[in-house]
C-alpha cells in the first residue's frame, strides 16, 4: 500500500479548483494582460456618453408632433386656408389674377393687402389697437379705447369657458354632451326668472341668479344623466332631443304673462333688475364684466376634481373602461349621473353669463346663442383638458371679437370667422394630416420632460 505524496518542502497546499473559477480567472488573467499592453500600464476610463445640450432638446421636442405643436401648426394652416377663401371670395382681388402672366405684382400686391388688413382688423379687434394707444399718450382718447379689444374678447369668452368645460368633463367621464346648448338654455332661464321675479336685496340677489341657473343646467343634465345610468339609453339622443325640448320651452315661456315685456310686444322678457347683474370689471364703458373670473375659478376647480379628488379618480376610470371600474368596485351608475349633474351646472353657469352679464339683460329666443355647439368645438380644441379649454375659449373669444372689426373695416364677411374656428377644428382633429404636412417627427417626451412635450 502506498503513501499519498507528500507536499514539498516551501510550497504551500493549494485548494482544488472548480471549473467556474478557472474560467474566471482567465478571463481576469486576460483582462490584466491587456491593461498591461496599454501606455502607462494603467486601464483607460470609457468616454462618458455626451448629453445634448438645453437647446438642441427643446428644438427636437418643438418640431415633434407634440400636442403643442400640432396644435399651434393647425392654427397656421386655418390662417392660410383663411387666407385664400378670403382672396377668391374677393371680386376685385381675384380679377387681378386673370392677367397674372403679365403683371403678377398687381395679385400678389392686392391678395398682401387685402389678407394683412383683414389679420390686422382681427388683431385690433381682439387683442390691441395701435392707434387707440397712439390716441390715448396723446390725450385724443381715453384708456377705455385701448382696454376695449380685451374687454371684448373676455366677454365672449366667459361663456364658452363654462361649456367647454362641460363638454371636456363629460367627455374624461366617458360621455359624449351634446346637450350643453340645452343646459344653458335651462340655466339662462332660471336665471333671468331669479334675476326679475324674485325681490332680493343687491348681492343676495346676485347669488340667488347664478345658484338658480346653476341648478337649471343641473336637473337638465341630471335626466340623461339616470336615463343612461338606469334604462343604458344613448346620452347622445337624450342630449339632442332635450336641446329641442329647451329651446321651444324658452320660446313658449317668454310671452307668457308676468314672463313678457308689458311694454313689448315682440317675444322678449322683462329685464333682469340691476341688483342681479354681474358687477362690470372695467366700468360701464366695458362690457367684460365678472362672468371672466368666476370661469377662471370653474377652470381651476375642474382642474382639481379631475386631477386631486377621489370623484376625479373614479370619474376617469369609469372613462377609461367602466367594465373595469366595476370590478374595482366603482358605481358606474352613480358615477354617471354626477357626470352629467357636474356637466349640467357648468353648462348652466355659461347660460346665466348671458343673461347676468352684459351679452343681454332680457330673455330672447337667441338669447344663447350657440354657446353649447361652441363649447363642443372648444372642447375639442382644449384637448379636453381644463386649462386648454380656457384658452381655448380665449382664442375662440378673439376670433368672435376680431370678425366684427374685420366685418366692419375690412368688408370681410363675419361667416368667414366660423369658417376659420371650423378649419382651426377639423386640423386638430386630423392630427396625422398635420404630421404628414409638416414631416412631424414622433414626440419623445420622455428626454425632455415639459409642459411643450406634455401639451397642456
Amino acid at each position: 500500500m502506498t503513501n499519498p505524496p507528500t507536499p514539498q518542502s516551501g510550497s504551500p497546499d493549494k485548494e482544488p479548483v472548480s471549473e467556474a473559477q478557472a474560467a474566471q480567472n482567465a478571463l481576469g488573467n486576460t483582462e490584466r494582460a491587456e491593461v498591461a499592453t496599454k501606455p502607462g500600464g494603467s486601464a483607460s476610463t470609457p468616454e462618458p456618453e455626451q448629453k445634448p445640450s438645453l437647446g438642441r432638446l427643446f428644438m427636437d421636442n418643438l418640431w415633434a408632433a407634440n400636442t403643442f405643436t400640432v396644435t399651434l401648426l393647425s392654427l397656421v394652416l386655418a390662417i392660410v386656408v383663411g387666407a385664400v377663401l378670403m382672396i377668391i371670395s374677393d371680386p376685385a382681388v381675384l380679377s387681378t389674377y386673370s392677367y397674372i402672366t403679365s403683371r403678377p405684382s398687381d395679385a400678389i400686391t392686392s391678395s398682401w393687402t387685402l389678407v394683412s388688413e383683414a389679420y390686422a382688423n382681427l388683431f385690433k379687434g381682439s387683442v390691441f389697437d395701435p392707434e387707440a394707444f397712439s390716441g390715448w399718450l396723446n390725450g385724443t382718447g381715453s384708456w377705455q379705447a385701448v382696454l376695449a379689444p380685451i374687454s371684448e374678447t373676455l366677454t365672449y369668452a366667459a361663456p364658452l369657458v363654462f361649456t367647454g368645460l362641460s363638454v371636456a368633463l363629460a367627455f374624461r367621464g366617458g360621455l359624449f354632451n351634446i346637450g350643453a346648448q340645452g343646459q344653458a338654455t335651462i340655466g339662462v332661464i332660471m336665471a333671468a326668472l331669479a334675476g326679475f321675479l324674485l325681490p332680493l336685496p343687491p348681492g343676495l340677489h346676485l347669488l340667488v341668479a347664478v345658484l338658480a341657473g346653476a341648478l337649471g343646467g343641473a336637473i337638465w343634465g341630471f335626466i340623461p344623466g339616470i336615463l343612461k345610468a338606469r334604462a343604458g339609453a344613448h346620452e347622445v339622443i337624450n342630449t339632442i332631443m332635450l336641446n329641442y325640448v329647451a329651446t321651444y320651452f324658452l320660446t313658449w315661456l317668454i310671452v307668457q304673462n308676468g314672463v313678457q315685456d308689458p311694454n313689448r310686444t315682440d317675444a322678449i322678457s322683462k329685464a333682469v333688475d340691476t341688483s342681479a347683474q354681474l358687477p362690470r370689471l372695467l366700468g360701464d364703458n366695458l362690457r367684460v364684466h365678472a362672468g371672466i373670473l368666476l370661469a377662471v375659478l370653474a377652470t381651476w376647480a375642474v382642474a382639481w376634481l379631475l386631477n386631486r379628488s377621489t370623484l376625479g379618480f373614479e370619474l376617469r376610470a369609469v372613462g377609461a373602461n367602466p367594465d373595469a371600474a366595476r370590478t374595482a368596485g366603482i358605481s358606474v351608475t352613480r358615477t354617471y349621473i354626477l357626470i352629467m349633474v357636474f356637466a349640467g351646472i357648468l353648462a348652466g353657469l355659461g347660460g346665466s353669463n348671458m343673461v347676468l352679464g352684459s351679452t343681454a339683460s332680457a330673455l330672447t329666443p337667441l338669447v344663447v346663442a350657440q354657446i353649447g355647439f361652441d363649447g363642443i368645438l372648444v372642447a375639442l380644441l382644449g384637448r379636453v383638458k381644463p386649462w386648454g379649454v380656457l384658452l381655448a375659449a380665449l382664442l375662440f373669444g378673439a376670433l368672435q371679437a376680431g370678425g366684427n372689426r374685420m366685418q366692419s373695416y375690412s368688408g370681410i364677411s363675419l361667416e368667414l370667422v366660423t369658417v376659420l374656428q371650423a378649419l382651426i377644428v377639423i386640423f386638430i382633429a386630423a392630427p396625422a394630416l398635420v404630421k404628414a404636412i409638416f414631416q412631424l417627427r414622433a414626440a419623445r417626451a420622455a428626454r425632455l420632460q415639459t409642459s411643450l412635450a406634455k401639451g397642456w
